[in-house]
């Protein structure tokens, strides 16, 4: 064993009985369980948070089972590393094929699958923290049993952190005393291999004292200092998205960029930046710039298409063009207003003249009449009352001060002179 693996992997258990948590999938009697002694499991994949088992349920099926073993990583594998693999493993029916992140795969990757699969040349083990439902295409789906792991629980993870202590022989060289556990768990957010990552770094900044006494004050000054890691579940989650957003929002693409390599670095699921940009396009942009929104589309479109890491590329490109583009939040502030509008003013009447008349009642109870049909009259506009009583001649749009939005502006106010205040 060397010291310079991860205390994470040193500890990682080789059969079900040393796994910690996930009891409604191991314990004696349950599905895993029951399966791994008949030997013989389906095709599955496991759903869950980072850090609750799914490698390593993997990797206890392999060694129980004594079958062939090859595993993956969506980040960087491609259709042609999956025919490979395929093909290897023909030579013995049954191989695991593990593939980590599974929902990085596009369609046309997972596609790639499915005779394999169904024809038993391998039993597939996927791993995804995504909605498998969403993430992974039905024809795949179909075939697969998902497996849902849950979070670990603080009894976990300090049962975790006692087995290190007690079990790894460098950390038995030293002199730890666990006194608190409380900081490691909230940073560890229920990932027992990031808490046991933790713990090293801890120990390693402590490594000077002859005895290395582990508080939750000095966890929280010793991870202040040593760690800037992007956690995708975490508040550092939360602040980059909101940096890389108002970066494109004060059109800096310079800053934009920056915190999108972070997010692409750091892990974050392309498909996720990809959603942000479509939502920015409308909320941030608008029609400022209505071609924003046809880009942010095509780019959520063409990264689900091409897949990590090439969908970097296309997501700086739609970045930098968000970002160089004039802004108006002018969509926003539209249809806010009209919200409050609907709360304020409940279920308005449609006014007659603007109601479908379908029967010979409704006519005879003048719905529709008095309607001016817009495209009869001169450059398919004649004024008329189209909100109801109550709010007659209220402005809920009004154009931003762009150059796209002066001309909508124009528009508007050679139509309505001055009802609106256009």
């Amino acid at each position: 064993m060397n010291e310079q693996i991860p205390l994470a992997e040193r500890m990682r258990p080789s059969t079900l009985q040393a796994l910690i948590g996930q009891e409604h999938i191991t314990t004696p009697g349950s599905m895993l369980s029951t399966a791994l002694a008949h030997g013989k499991i389906p095709s599955m994949i496991f759903w869950g948070p980072p850090g609750t088992g799914k490698t390593t349920l993997a990797n206890i099926i392999s060694q129980a089972l004594q079958k062939p073993f090859f595993s993956i990583s969506a980040i960087n594998a491609g259709v042609k590393d999956i025919r490979q693999v395929i093909e290897s493993a023909q030579e013995s029916l049954g191989s695991i094929l593990f593939i980590d992140e599974i929902h990085r795969f596009n369609k046309g990757q997972q596609d790639a699958l499915l005779g394999a699969v169904e024809k038993g040349i391998v039993t597939l083990l996927g791993a995804t923290t995504e909605n498998p439902s969403f993430e992974v295409n039905s024809a795949l789906l179909s075939r697969c049993q998902v497996v849902v792991l849950k979070p670990l629980s603080d009894k976990n993870l300090i049962q975790l952190l006692q087995n290190a202590l007690q079990e790894d022989k460098y950390l038995q060289e030293k002199k730890i005393e666990l006194k608190e556990t409380e900081a490691l768990i909230s940073l560890s957010g229920g990932d027992g291999r990031k808490i046991l990552n933790l713990l090293e770094i801890i120990v390693e900044a402590l490594s000077d004292n002859d005895v290395i006494l582990i508080t939750n004050e000095k966890v929280m000054d010793i991870v202040q200092q040593k760690i800037a890691l992007y956690d995708k579940k975490g508040e550092q989650h939360y602040n980059i998205i909101s940096a890389f957003i108002k970066s494109i929002r004060g059109s800096d693409p310079n800053a934009a960029v920056y915190w999108l390599a972070r997010m692409i670095e750091g892990g974050e699921d392309v498909k996720f930046i990809a959603r942000r940009l479509v939502i920015l396009a409308s909320e941030d942009i608008g029609n400022a710039n209505p071609t924003a929104l046809v880009m942010a589309n095509a780019c959520f479109d063409a990264v689900n298409k091409i897949g990590y890491p090439e969908s970097g590329i296309i997501l700086s490109q739609c970045t930098i063009y968000l970002a160089a583009s004039p802004k108006s939040n002018a969509a926003v502030a539209a249809i806010n207003a009209a919200k409050n509008a609907v709360y304020k003013y409940g279920d308005a009447a449609v006014p007659l003249h603007l109601r479908n008349a379908p029967t010979k009642l409704m006519k005879e109870m003048d719905f529709g009449k008095d309607y001016k049909y817009a495209h009869s009259f001169e450059k398919n506009f004649i004024p008329q009352e189209y909100l109801p009583d109550e709010l007659a001649g209220t402005v809920f749009y009004m154009p931003g001060k762009n150059a796209r939005e002066d001309d909508i502006r124009k528009f508007l106010k050679n139509l309505w002179k001055d009802k609106y205040g256009y």
